[in-house]
């Protein structure tokens, strides 16, 4: 249990500001492309509390580390914030700049694991003290959940961010089809999770990921 403890307090903070800042970047960019939808919601805003979805930024992810951690496995984590709204109607070039809202929230995850990267290496590089383990615990884990919410959120299929990427880079026939998948959008990415199938894709590109971020703090 207390094991238990230790995990959820070291993955709440990164697991938190992964989720929320994410949806946070998606509304500053749709106010700097002519829609402030988000902006008259309140939801222009870096405070997590703003956008947090009790069950998809708290108790999904909290379940994922909690039953992982008694299991002695890794962490797959998964979860989600309050959708910040969009009238892609409102945007100076609906088409076009649908790429760059959609595109605003991985984003700032990959932002994220880069700044708990460099966190992780001035832990290491730390004189040994009761903070240094616990912070580069802590990077790691922001390093871990920013990678595959990352990927995760480019992967081609609406309502994620790679749809509406992909929604905007096809041609106007095409896209309209693509685009009806969405409602049918996150049952196929439910499935596609708890097949393992979605872990065997983003897996390697995680890793890779990881890999870089490594190279990039010098270790």
């Amino acid at each position: 249990m207390q094991e238990l403890i230790v995990t959820l307090t070291i993955w709440a903070l990164p697991v938190l500001f992964a989720i929320t800042l994410h949806e946070a970047a998606h509304g500053y960019a749709a106010r700097h492309f002519g829609d402030p939808t988000a902006e008259l919601a309140g939801r222009i805003s870096l405070n997590p509390l703003r956008h947090i979805d009790p069950m998809g930024t708290l108790l999904v992810p909290g379940l994922i580390v909690a039953v992982s951690t008694l299991a002695g496995g890794a962490p797959m984590l998964f979860g989600w914030a309050k959708p910040v709204p969009v009238d892609f109607r409102r945007l100076h070039n609906p088409k076009a700049d649908m790429l760059w809202v959609a595109a605003a929230g991985p984003f700032a995850n990959l932002v994220m694991a880069c700044a708990w990267a460099v966190l992780f290496r001035f832990a290491l590089m730390s004189p040994d003290n009761v903070y240094a383990l616990p912070m580069a615990k802590m990077a790691d884990a922001g390093m871990q959940i920013n990678a595959v919410l990352l990927f995760l959120n480019l992967f081609p299929l609406p309502p994620l961010d790679g749809g509406r990427i992909a929604v905007s880079l096809l041609p106007a026939g095409p896209a309209y089809k693509f685009a009806q998948l969405e409602p049918y959008g996150f049952p196929i990415l439910l499935v596609l999770l708890f097949t393992g199938i979605l872990g065997d894709i983003l897996g390697p590109l995680v890793a890779f990921f990881r890999f870089a971020l490594a190279t990039f703090i010098g270790l």
